[in-house]
């Protein structure tokens, strides 16, 4: 095995992260690390990064399809105009991580999301490094490790927090940054990482 990946059946050499779990490992090819854009999409891995925190991914991706028919899709609008009768109804879906505070905040952050100017994908993709950089070399200059923050995700941290957006922290963001494409971060040796660079 090289260092942070490991080999699979098919040959390939993946992010160690992923393990050997079959949705995970599916969704370490298809999605982790591919740019996202667009306010609805965007707001989604905001809401569902908010939710991961304390909490492993994989409890939410399990979870996805739940969290999607839950939060109307992730339709901002819709979701900023859940009730309170509607945010009881969620703590009884089984089909999703049932906390009030990461509910509450998931509208919070829809409210703030409807009022920015330029949108929230353009917010969030302003922090991100210029893509000619060959970022992995910027954040980890003596040899590769994943790290769990960053100067990017602190300043989208601080920023986000300052607007009122809750569920935010900079560990959050990195999270947010490295699946949605801003930061390319597939091990050295995985089979994605030179497709993202």
């Amino acid at each position: 095995m090289k260092p942070h990946t490991l080999e699979h059946e098919d040959g390939l050499e993946r992010c160690s992260w992923a393990g050997r779990d079959a949705q995970y490992v599916s969704y370490h090819d298809e999605e982790w690390g591919v740019r996202v854009v667009g306010d609805q999409q965007m707001f989604e891995r905001l809401s569902l990064e908010g939710f991961q925190a304390g909490l492993s991914w994989l409890s939410i991706l399990k979870r996805r399809e739940g969290f999607r028919s839950a939060f109307k899709g992730f339709d901002i609008a819709a979701v900023a105009n859940l009730n309170e009768s509607e945010v009881d109804n969620l703590m009884l879906d089984s089909g999703i991580i049932r906390n009030r505070a990461k509910i509450l905040s998931t509208i919070s952050n829809a409210k703030i999301s409807l009022s920015l100017d330029g949108g929230l994908s353009n917010l969030l993709w302003s922090f991100a490094p210029e893509r000619s950089k060959k970022t992995l070399s910027i954040l980890q200059v003596d040899g590769f490790e994943w790290v769990a923050t960053s100067l990017y995700s602190e300043a989208m941290a601080k920023e986000l927090k300052r607007l009122g957006f809750g569920f935010v922290g900079s560990t959050t963001m990195h999270a947010l940054m490295q699946a949605t494409g801003m930061l390319n971060e597939h091990a050295p040796n995985c089979f994605r990482n030179p497709e993202l660079t």
